[in-house]
């Protein structure tokens, strides 16, 4: 009777899978440490693609709490979103400054983010008091597909500098691919809503000090920043390399797809049309 009860007793409460999905959390560190991907990205990639079966794995919070109790190479200052999210009231201010159609006039389609071709804009400066280091940056809405452009200042010209680039670029297309851009009340905006002069597209201009109305390229903006923190200076080369490491992160939000990917099916339907 004794031998039976230390045996259903050795048996008994949950074992940690720490040491038989030794491959799996081998994988992950492999790709938090090389590519810079996420816990959640790791997990969710895997599965997506079949990397790994279900029974091979270990959830996305079982992850975080082996980082916690020290087991795996990864550690809590290396993740830089894991202390730093808080939540804060959305509040909507008055806005002083006019320069073209607001936000509350957007369409609550582009909210839902069903239809490509809306994006997000902003401006993202090496030094405050300097002109140099300016990045345009901008950020597909459905597909997360983020672009990072070097501008020679942080004039309106130079802004619509790039756009004229852009638009050139894309041809007849440009309509169909820029629908609509929404961004901040900066100065280096004032002039996009020009644009509607010349195409289809409809610029909207957040409200003031609220970010969260272009949420999405303030979240790549940050990205950026974990690798050019401000006042570090940055080559063409740099700008290239973060470009294609934002465009090839795993996102859950996309279902784990990849951004890039994601971007390039939806020019495809587009080039397809006649």
């Amino acid at each position: 009777g004794q031998s039976t009860y230390e045996l259903h007793r050795s048996e008994c409460g949950r074992k940690s899978l720490f040491l038989r999905r030794h491959k799996f959390i081998d994988y992950v560190s492999h790709c938090f440490h090389n590519h810079g991907w996420s816990l959640d990205a790791c997990v969710g990639y895997a599965l997506a693609k079949g990397i790994f079966q279900k029974d091979q794995v270990v959830s996305t919070k079982t992850l975080y709490n082996y980082v916690d109790l020290g087991l795996m190479d990864i550690k809590n200052g290396d993740l830089p979103e894991k202390v730093k999210r808080n939540t804060k009231t959305r509040r909507a201010r008055v806005n002083k400054r006019i320069l073209g159609r607001s936000i509350d006039e957007r369409s609550p389609r582009i909210e839902s983010r069903k239809d490509f071709g809306h994006w997000e804009c902003d401006l993202v400066l090496g030094h405050k008091t300097k002109d140099d280091d300016v990045l345009l940056t901008l950020c597909e809405r459905k597909t997360r597909q983020f672009f990072m452009i070097k501008i020679e200042d942080k004039t309106s010209a130079s802004v619509m500098k790039a756009f004229d680039k852009f638009r050139e670029y894309y041809g007849s297309k440009w309509n169909q691919i820029f629908k609509s851009i929404t961004t901040d009340n900066g100065s280096g905006f004032a002039d996009l809503s020009d644009l509607e002069q010349v195409s289809k597209t409809l610029v909207y201009y957040a409200h003031p000090y609220t970010s969260c109305d272009k949420g999405s390229v303030e979240r790549h903006n940050g990205l950026i920043r974990r690798y050019i923190p401000k006042g570090d200076q940055y080559s063409v080369e740099d700008i290239a390399k973060i470009e294609v490491w934002c465009n090839s992160l795993p996102r859950k939000i996309l279902n784990y797809k990849i951004p890039e990917e994601y971007f390039d099916t939806e020019l495809d339907r587009i080039y397809r049309r006649r």
